[in-house]
């Protein structure tokens, strides 16, 4: 293995003062409810809302804002999110057994009962962020699914966000962001109810705050900056993988791009790609300024050198861009989404072509996987047992428990036998 360019890098510190602002803030909430939320929201976006619910009239209203092209953009996307996740939860099914005479066993699929889907807002809107939280709850069965967003000054949500989470099937909708709002669906306040659990992406103060509510409530998973591994031979086009890298790397100062090659003259063309590509982009000094500090261009001996290098990153995104690409694509094992083939960009992923792009960051897709439809559903056991199956069952029950000193286990298992001590 040769490292063609090196990122530059900066050793991830743990931030005690963003963990303390943070528990400050959702004591807050928790304490003071909608004043205090409201006060976050003017300390922190610099607005108070007037009113945190969302009316119907203001998502109608939203509808005449957003050009009609965008609008059925938004749709076709829908309809594709939608489409793979009913098709994921035609996959998982109810179980039911018997595993001897009396003895029924099984598991059921619940939904859980209500949700709070946090949408993200920056510089530009990012109705997507709606769609990927929204529509795998709906149709898991949630029974209320609430969502939020920041305000844009005065302005409110974005009206393409209000119109993404109209068309997802949200149940109610806040003018809230940061923290706080995580806090306001963990407790809840006057005006907004808590929640069971909250998915969504945000920045490290929403992340923060989702992993100090967990117990609280449940949630997806902490989200970090995106990333993506490019796997790529001869074959690839380096206009491509340089504009798939910047691509990754325009989202946050602390996303990454790490290109694998088995070919040296790709990855030699695909760094000069980069300077020519980069200015050319509104966003290009950001994802320029990631990919020098966070970027990687490695050359590796032989393909399933690659496929371990991947394997051993874990990242979010997994691109395979060489001949043969779908039994590249077989070898691998860690990654939260993989595109594969060189007409597969992650940007695909992120907004329409089927599949969810919340999904674990920072190595954590060895043992995670991201959101989708299973994300809303609790597999909840059961066993029947008629006083035939009984009698199969207290025996060894009753040894297990004598032994293990739990008297009163023994005692309930005889008495299903009449055989009380």
């Amino acid at each position: 293995m040769i490292v063609l360019k090196e990122a530059e890098s900066r050793a991830p510190k743990e931030d005690l003062v963003l963990e303390g602002l943070v528990a400050e803030i959702l004591e807050s909430i928790r304490i003071g409810g909608d004043e205090a939320l409201l006060d976050c929201s003017e300390r922190f976006d610099r607005v108070r809302p007037l009113s945190l619910r969302v009316t119907r009239e203001e998502v109608e209203s939203a509808y005449d804002s957003v050009p009609p092209d965008v609008v059925a953009t938004i749709e076709f996307a829908a309809d594709r999110i939608r489409d793979f996740a009913v098709r994921q939860r035609g996959s998982l099914g109810d179980l039911e057994y018997e595993i001897s005479p009396g003895v029924t066993l099984g598991h059921r699929l619940i939904p859980v009962a209500s949700c709070g889907c946090y949408v993200p807002a920056g510089r530009y809107p990012l109705p997507s962020s709606a769609l990927m939280s929204v529509i795998p709850a709906r149709v898991a069965g949630v029974g209320r699914i609430a969502a939020c967003s920041p305000p844009r000054g005065e302005s409110g949500i974005h009206p393409a966000v209000l119109v993404a989470m109209d068309i997802a099937g949200v149940d109610e909708i806040y003018c809230m962001g940061g923290a706080q709002a995580i806090a306001a669906f963990a407790y809840g306040t006057e005006t907004v109810k808590k929640v069971d659990f909250i998915t969504g992406p945000g920045n490290r103060y929403v992340t923060e705050a989702k992993m100090q509510v967990y117990g609280v409530v449940g949630i997806d998973m902490p989200a970090g900056p995106s990333e993506v591994a490019i796997l790529a031979d001869a074959s690839a086009n380096p206009d491509w993988v340089a504009a798939d890298a910047l691509a990754c790397c325009e989202h946050d100062p602390d996303s990454w791009s790490v290109i694998v090659t088995t070919d040296r003259r790709l990855g030699e063309e695909v760094l000069k790609r980069v300077e020519k590509q980069h200015p050319s982009l509104p966003t290009g000094e950001q994802a320029y300024r990631a990919w020098k500090e966070n970027g990687k261009v490695i050359l590796a001996e032989s393909l399933d050198e690659a496929v371990r290098i991947v394997d051993e990153l874990a990242p979010e995104h997994v691109q395979v861009m060489t001949e043969g690409a779908k039994e590249a694509a077989a070898k691998l094992s860690n990654y939260g989404s993989l595109f594969v083939g060189g007409h597969a960009p992650v940007v695909f992923g992120d907004y329409a072509s089927g599949p969810n792009h919340i999904l674990p960051t920072v190595g954590s897709s060895r043992f995670a996987n991201g959101v989708y439809v299973g994300t809303f559903l609790r597999t909840c056991s059961f066993q029947r047992v008629s006083a035939e199956g009984a009698k199969v069952l207290a025996g060894p029950c009753s040894v297990l428990a004598g032994l293990e000193g739990l008297f009163a286990h023994k005692r309930s298992s005889e008495l299903r036998q009449g055989i009380e001590s």
